[in-house]
């Protein structure tokens, strides 16, 4: 079991080693083969795609990337200030990243969306326990609610790193969201920040890997995609 890095900031992706690499103190190996070939309107619809995942597929993705692929990353471990979503049942589960986050005594932000707009905005977790008392959106997710006052991360200390989800993405860091812009917009205003932009890691299924997916001129590229590679 091993899970693929695909890192666009020096063009190289790279695997997880072996059990007996990793036992000998190497954690990953690079490799230079083609990345996956699919085009995104013909081979593969994403939705669909990630629907048809069996359970096991899902579970088999979530525990490789969030609790090893995640937590082991040098970005991660470097990183004081993490947003992170609270992810949907179709998306990789981000319980584990958000638990170690606490235990590892950082500090972690979780999406805040106004809505009928693209506005976001990363406010502060206070514990893992608190997010099943949050307000379930349409979305069937758990958020602070909009009468809810928090720390935002922008207006203190800024973020580090943010994990990100998406439908799809590409071999040239494209990510393919829901529409929204919620993150596009939230990553322009990191830029205006003193602390620049964040790292940004997309967590996802290797079926979402496409070739190409939809981008226009204002997306803004992930800096590293991180999916099972079984």
């Amino acid at each position: 079991m091993k899970c693929t890095v695909i890192d666009f900031t020096t063009n190289i992706a790279y695997t997880t080693a072996e059990e007996d690499e990793r036992e000998a103190g190497t954690w990953f190996r690079t490799f230079r083969t083609p990345l996956p070939q699919f085009s995104f309107w013909k081979d593969l619809t994403l939705k669909l795609g990630v629907a048809a995942l069996t359970p096991n597929s899902k579970k088999k993705g979530i525990r490789i990337n969030s609790t090893i692929c995640v937590t082991e990353h040098s970005k991660y471990q470097e990183s004081q200030r993490i947003a992170v979503y609270l992810s949907m049942r179709d998306e990789v589960q981000t319980d584990d990243i958000i638990k170690d986050i606490f235990q590892q005594g950082k500090e972690c932000f979780i999406p805040q969306y106004k809505p009928r707009s693209n506005h976001m905005d990363m406010v502060k977790l206070a514990s893992y326990e608190e997010i099943s008392s949050l307000p379930v959106t349409s979305w069937n997710i758990h958020q602070p609610g909009s009468d809810d006052v928090r720390e935002e991360a922008l207006t203190t200390g800024g973020l580090d790193l943010i994990l990100l989800p998406g439908l799809g993405f590409d071999k040239n860091g494209n990510r393919l969201g829901r529409g929204k812009g919620y993150y596009d917009t939230y990553l322009e205003r990191c830029m205006q920040h003193p602390k620049g932009k964040p790292y940004t890691i997309a967590l996802a299924f290797k079926e979402q890997i496409c070739d190409s997916v939809p981008a226009t001129e204002n997306d803004i590229q992930v800096d590293e995609i991180v999916y099972e590679d079984s």
